[in-house]
């Protein structure tokens, strides 16, 4: 199948390189040129665990190409899939869908022959009947239908995700796109659910999905407050918790808030769109506030750890969203950080893949160490923010070495807290 995709991100590319190793032409479409040439070069332009590989061995193997030109991706396709950015409206928070707008109205005079269109961005209901509008207007005599056809690759496992996909969602009012869907997705047949739906469903579930995932780390979050004021401990709590199959074991880590590219805009997109229809949403709307408020609350933390200490030197763990990705959009940790910056900290950060991205953040307002040791020396606290596998591998004795003051802030709890306290840490986990 020959398949125009429009958006190199960090959902565009995966399925991207993912739709090649299954043996479709993939191109992938993107209005900047530097992206576009450094793909050419074979410069991946994100990362995800195992991505890169593939990447090279589709280029390699010819089924993978690359394209400023809308009309070169889009013309003689059987599929095109939108996967640009619906970042949150500075002022409303609701998804601004300005690119996808215009994708629409551009591919819409490239195309030949039948072709189905799918909308792979997190989109607001009702999307795919305005897409389906703008390519109407612009070319009247096209062959088209428009699908829905949500991701729900998790960042850091995004190509393990399109491989061993736990459901395929499919918003399709006609048998026709139906059929080149389920072509596109036949070698899955059999190895998972798929679910065909009306597109206004398609659209509503992946925002239903990712707001009830919020709501339930917001959830975990306040439990694991109210097991720190009781003696409780949150991790024995979330382990009795996720043994209900009703439940479940997901997405109940206590730590410093939710971030990333989708939970904080998908839950104000999801609040807004039922304040336009006149339904509340009170469990949404707590998350948010929850989710806000939390960040403030471990940036507390850490600051309380020095109180009294003249011009103390704070050591980050972390910098990323969460661990296998480069991603720092809405991430807890450069928020936090954000928050001791506005308080004057001085701090050094390390983070295995997100240094960069950081760097274009908060430039030279912290200091960036070249692996987790060095960020210790003469340290007073060290905050752990990000999950990192390593960061569990923490040598404590070498730590207790580098630091000034034995003081850590896991807000993540990959420290063996009993062995931290028996070589003097003072050590404050969540919910312990």
């Amino acid at each position: 199948m020959k398949v125009g995709i429009i958006g190199t991100g960090y959902v565009g590319l995966p399925t991207g390189v993912g739709l090649a190793e299954l043996g479709n032409q993939v191109t992938c479409i993107d209005r900047e040129p530097s992206k576009i040439n450094a793909l050419k070069a074979g410069k991946i332009t994100l990362y995800e665990d195992g991505l890169e590989d593939l990447f090279h061995k589709n280029v390699r193997e010819g089924r993978l190409h690359f394209t400023t030109s809308m009309e070169e991706g889009v013309k003689d396709a059987d599929l095109v899939i939108i996967a640009v950015g619906t970042p949150p409206h500075p002022v409303t928070k609701e998804a601004d869908m300005k690119y996808i707008h215009a994708a629409a109205t551009e591919l819409a005079e490239y195309l030949t022959g039948y072709t189905v269109v799918a909308t792979k961005s997190t989109v607001p209901v009702g999307t795919g009947d305005v897409v389906e509008g703008l390519i109407h207007k612009k070319n009247p005599s096209a062959d088209f239908d428009v699908v829905s056809l949500p991701e729900f690759l998790r960042e850091g496992f995004a190509v393990h995700d399109f491989f061993h996909p736990d459901r395929i969602v499919v918003g399709a009012n006609t048998e026709k796109a139906k059929n080149v869907i389920k072509e596109l997705y036949k070698p899955f047949e059999g190895k998972t659910n798929m679910l065909f739906v009306k597109r206004r469903s398609s659209e509503t579930i992946k925002y239903a999905s990712n707001a009830f995932l919020a709501i339930k780390i917001h959830y975990i979050n306040e439990m694991a407050n109210f097991c720190e004021k009781t003696g409780a401990d949150i991790n024995e709590v979330a382990k009795g918790m996720g043994l209900d199959s009703r439940i479940g074991p997901r997405f109940l880590n206590p730590g410093p808030g939710y971030g990333g590219s989708c939970f904080p805009k998908d839950t104000m997109a999801m609040s807004f769109m039922a304040r336009q229809n006149g339904v509340e949403m009170t469990l949404i709307n707590a998350a948010i506030e929850g989710n806000l408020q939390r960040k403030k609350q471990m940036a507390a933390r850490i600051l309380t750890a020095v109180e009294g200490i003249e011009n103390p030197k704070i050591a980050v763990l972390g910098l990323a969203f969460k661990d296998g990705t480069d991603d720092c959009r809405e991430s807890p940790a450069m928020e936090i950080v954000g928050e001791l910056i506005n308080r004057g900290a001085n701090i050094t950060a390390y983070d295995p893949k997100a240094m960069e991205t950081a760097k274009l953040l908060v430039g030279d307002k912290i200091n960036y160490a070249e692996d987790m040791y060095s960020t210790l020396k003469d340290a007073d606290v060290l905050a752990i923010l990000t999950e990192w596998g390593e960061f569990k591998s923490l040598d404590l004795n070498k730590a207790a070495d580098l630091m000034r003051h034995k003081k850590i802030v896991d807000c993540r709890n990959l420290i063996d807290a009993e062995k931290a306290q028996q070589l003097g840490f003072n050590y404050q986990g969540i919910g312990r």
